[in-house]
C-alpha cells in the first residue's frame, strides 16, 4: 500500500471514530433530556454550557486549525441542542402577548438554548413589503396587514420546532388564533401595564401606541385585548421581575405539564 492510500486509510478510521462518537453523543443528548423530565430536575442549565465551553477553549489551545475545529463544535452543540428539543417539543412554540411583554427577547433565548429556528412576524413582514411596520399600516391599513399576520402563520405550519414571535394585535383575530393552534402551542407571556411603558418608551416602531406613552392608554389597550388573549393561549407566563433563563425554564415547564394533560 502506498503512501497516499496509507493516509486515506487513516482518514477513514478518523471518519468512523467521529461518527460513532456523534452517534453516543446525541444518544446522550437524548438521555439526558429523559433523565431532567424524570428527575424533575430544571431543564436549562447555562452554567454546564459555560463549563463545557471553558473545556473546549482549554483542548484547543496551541492546536492547529482552531478556528475550523471551533466552527465544527459549535455545529455539534447546536445539534445536540435541537435534538433536545425535538425530545421535548415536536411542535411550534407561538408566542403573543402585548408589545413589551418580552415575546422577542424570550424568542432569541429559546434559540440560543435550543438552536430553535425564530420566526419574528412583524420582521419577516416588514421585510417582504420592504418597508416597516408603521409605514405599512399607514400606507395598506391595519387589514392589509393582518392579512398578511394570517399568510404567514400558514406558511409556518409545514416547519417544526420553530418559535414564532406574534406581533401584539395577531390574537385579535379569530382565524389567526386558529391557524396559531395549528401550528402548535400558543404561550401568552404577560406583564404589568407599567412594566410593559418601561419597555417601550424609547421605541418608535410601536405604531398603535406612538402618540400615547404612558400606564393609563396602554392598560386600556391591554384590557381590551386581554380577553382575546386569554381565549387563545394555552399557557401564560408572566414576566415582571424575571430573567430571561427563568421565563424561558418556567415556559419549558409549563408546556410539558400541558402536554402531559393533553
Amino acid at each position: 500500500m502506498d503512501k497516499l492510500e496509507t493516509l486515506r486509510e487513516a482518514l477513514n478510521q478518523c471518519d468512523e471514530v467521529i461518527l460513532n462518537g456523534l452517534l453516543m453523543r446525541n444518544r446522550i443528548a437524548e438521555d439526558i433530556i429523559a433523565y431532567k423530565q424524570a428527575a424533575g430536575l430544571p431543564i436549562l442549565q447555562p452554567e454546564q454550557e459555560a463549563k463545557q465551553q471553558e473545556w473546549f477553549r482549554a483542548k484547543l489551545q496551541g492546536k492547529s486549525h482552531q478556528s475550523e475545529i471551533a466552527s465544527v463544535f459549535e455545529q455539534i452543540l447546536d445539534s445536540s441542542k435541537r435534538i433536545q428539543a425535538d425530545k421535548l417539543f415536536d411542535y411550534n412554540i407561538v408566542l403573543i402577548g402585548f408589545m413589551g411583554a418580552g415575546k422577542s427577547t424570550i424568542s432569541r433565548t429559546l434559540s440560543t438554548v435550543f438552536a430553535m429556528h425564530v420566526i419574528e412576524m412583524d420582521q419577516i413582514i416588514a421585510e417582504r413589503e420592504g418597508m416597516s411596520i408603521s409605514d405599512i399600516f399607514e400606507v395598506h391599513g391595519e387589514e392589509y396587514f393582518r392579512d398578511a399576520e394570517t399568510n404567514l402563520l400558514i406558511e409556518m405550519q409545514s416547519r417544526k420546532n420553530m418559535v414564532i414571535s406574534c406581533g401584539g394585535g395577531t390574537p385579535m383575530r379569530a382565524c389567526n388564533v386558529a391557524e396559531m393552534k395549528k401550528n402548535g402551542r400558543v404561550v401568552l407571556l404577560n406583564a404589568t401595564p407599567e412594566t410593559i411603558y418601561e419597555r417601550v418608551k424609547d421605541s418608535h416602531n410601536r405604531p398603535l401606541i406612538e402618540n400615547n406613552k404612558n400606564v393609563p392608554f396602554i392598560a386600556d389597550l391591554m384590557e381590551k385585548r386581554w380577553e382575546k388573549y386569554m381565549a387563545a393561549a394555552d399557557i401564560i407566563i408572566q414576566t415582571d421581575g424575571k430573567t430571561e433563563m427563568e421565563i424561558c425554564e418556567e415556559l419549558i415547564q409549563s408546556l410539558l405539564a400541558f402536554d402531559t394533560k393533553e
